[in-house]
């Protein structure tokens, strides 16, 4: 079932507990919102240190660009 929330009079809404619960969210967490046709993405932002380690590997003199492609 959909969880549904109202836009308040201060352009605030609240995360339903039960999305909240779900996903560990807790207060002071930043999110994103990103237009999706008629609708918005709601999406985390994730904290620096949880990113450490993301791109090891990575050869930067091997990166191609959309010019590349054919």
């Amino acid at each position: 079932m959909a969880e549904t929330a109202t836009l308040s009079s201060k352009f605030q809404i609240s995360i339903p507990k039960a999305i909240r619960a779900a996903h560990a969210w807790e207060a002071g967490l930043t999110f994103a919102f990103i237009p999706k046709g008629t609708g918005v993405l709601l999406v985390p932002v994730p904290k620096k240190e949880s990113l450490k380690g993301l791109a090891k590997g990575a050869r930067p003199e091997d990166f191609r660009d959309r010019s590349d492609r054919t």
